[in-house]
């Protein structure tokens, strides 16, 4: 076939156009609250819909007295009241009360329709629960994707808030927690709530 030019050049104009193609990003009208809990400081990033991201504890808080206390919130706007409720979930959760987080409204605009189901599933399960990934897949209808579920709770945003934490392989072990402080932070969180098999002693030893 003949090589024409006027091809090659309407075939760059058009990757031109895709790579300038303008996208809307969701994340420029969020914010950020940092806080402090039993176990280090977590964050709350939100929008007008909701919470869309939870970030896990980066340290361990070195006074239980700190905890609850807000460190910073942006940009240059206080945090609505709803967020302020969500916030105050997840600290008594994390001291040791069995808060239901169920009403905290989420922003899901960038999760697809599958995870959602989990992510819904999921937080059926009460403080002190436990659920397998099996369980979760037939609780959405889907009993073969258990594997599906363990990959979309392995991405989930809103971690304490959907609680993958309390969610175990098919024998009850612990398996693929992606929050800073891996399998030994989803034990710590288990043993809080009190779930069946954990204790508090390896919390505090």
């Amino acid at each position: 076939m003949a090589f024409d030019p006027a091809d090659e050049q309407a075939s760059s104009r058009r990757a031109r156009c895709a790579l300038v193609t303008p996208r809307v990003d969701t994340r420029a009208e969020r914010r950020e609250l940092w806080f402090e809990t039993a176990l280090g400081t977590c964050g709350v990033r939100w929008s007008e819909r909701g919470i869309s991201e939870v970030v896990m504890p980066r340290a361990r808080v070195t006074s239980p007295a700190r905890a609850g206390r807000s460190t910073r919130v942006g940009p240059s706007t206080a945090a609505p009241d709803a967020v302020r409720a969500a916030v105050a979930g997840i600290v008594a959760l994390l001291g040791g009360e069995r808060r239901d987080l169920r009403s905290i409204a989420l922003d899901e605009r960038d999760v697809d329709p599958f995870r959602r189901r989990v992510y819904a599933a999921t937080r059926e399960i009460a403080p002190g629960a436990t659920a397998s990934y099996g369980e979760i897949a037939r609780a959405i209808g889907e009993p073969e994707a258990a594997r599906d579920v363990g990959a979309a709770l392995g991405v989930n945003p809103y971690p304490i808030v959907v609680p993958c934490h309390r969610v175990l392989s098919a024998s009850g072990g612990l398996h693929g927690f992606s929050a800073p402080g891996g399998l030994a932070t989803k034990r710590r969180m288990l043993e809080i709530e009190g779930a069946p098999g954990f204790t508090q002693q390896a919390l505090f030893g």
